[in-house]
């Protein structure tokens, strides 16, 4: 395409450079000449933007075969209120950490939903993000886990895990993770562990998909290798009141 574009504005350029016509031919030759610099304006600018998009940075070629899977199916007891709807700077959690994940540019995106799970799937409007009903979400974090597994698409190669309630994470912080797992499971490291986020190669599915009970990822993290990606913003979880009002006092980049 490139080739035949340039061969075109040649060709223009050359017409004109014809020969001067005579005077009995010069008004019909101004016009057309008015024509054909109204084209090579055009063909040049055409050529100009086709330079500009090639020169731009493309996604990680990686970042097409991720799935990010966002937990957010839990009853939050010990808070007292669906932790997934709280709100930082006017924002739900649940709502936040899908924007940044989707700052990513997956392939897939889903929102594993189960308690409150209208009110949460409407918090979610707009965001592209697929919900996943998780229907034994009661029976603790591997079914909640296990839905969103079962529903990424074939096509991904690898499955990044985070939780809603994680609200200092950023973008930032969920691309280091990415990254760093481009040969083996990569997990963010805080508060003396490892655990979600973290994100598992596809071979792994069956493994994700075998746990039972509370069970999470961390339990799949400890039976191989893995790369540690420290992220001391991964500690700050909202699970109870006080985790509450270290919230409303922070201030958090979006």
């Amino acid at each position: 395409a490139w080739r035949i574009t340039t061969t075109i504005v040649v060709e223009a350029s050359r017409s004109t450079q014809a020969a001067a016509p005579s005077a009995s031919t010069a008004p019909i030759a101004n016009i057309h000449t008015g024509v054909r610099k109204g084209r090579r304006r055009r063909l040049a600018y055409s050529l100009y933007m086709l330079a500009i998009i090639a020169q731009r940075p493309r996604p990680a070629r990686d970042s097409h075969r991720l799935a990010v899977l966002v937990l957010a199916a839990g009853a939050s007891r010990r808070l007292g209120r669906p932790k997934q709807l709280v709100t930082l700077a006017g924002e739900p959690l649940v709502r936040r950490i899908t924007r940044l994940a989707r700052s990513l540019g997956p392939l897939w995106l889903g929102v594993v939903v189960g308690a409150r799970a209208t009110a949460v799937t409407a918090a979610l409007a707009g965001t592209g993000a697929v919900t996943v009903r998780a229907r034994g979400w009661r029976g603790g974090m591997s079914a909640s886990l296990g839905a969103g597994v079962r529903a990424c698409p074939r096509g991904a190669q690898r499955i990044l895990v985070v939780s809603s309630d994680q609200w200092r994470i950023t973008a930032a912080d969920l691309g280091r993770l990415v990254r760093a797992a481009q040969r083996m499971p990569a997990a963010a490291c805080y508060a003396g562990h490892a655990g979600i986020p973290a994100v598992f190669p596809a071979r792994l599915r069956a493994r994700l998909l075998a746990l039972r009970g509370d069970r999470g990822a961390r339990a799949v993290l400890a039976l191989g290798a893995y790369a540690r990606v420290p992220m001391a913003a991964a500690a700050d979880d909202l699970d109870t009141p006080a985790d509450l009002a270290r919230l409303r006092a922070a201030r958090v980049a979006r």
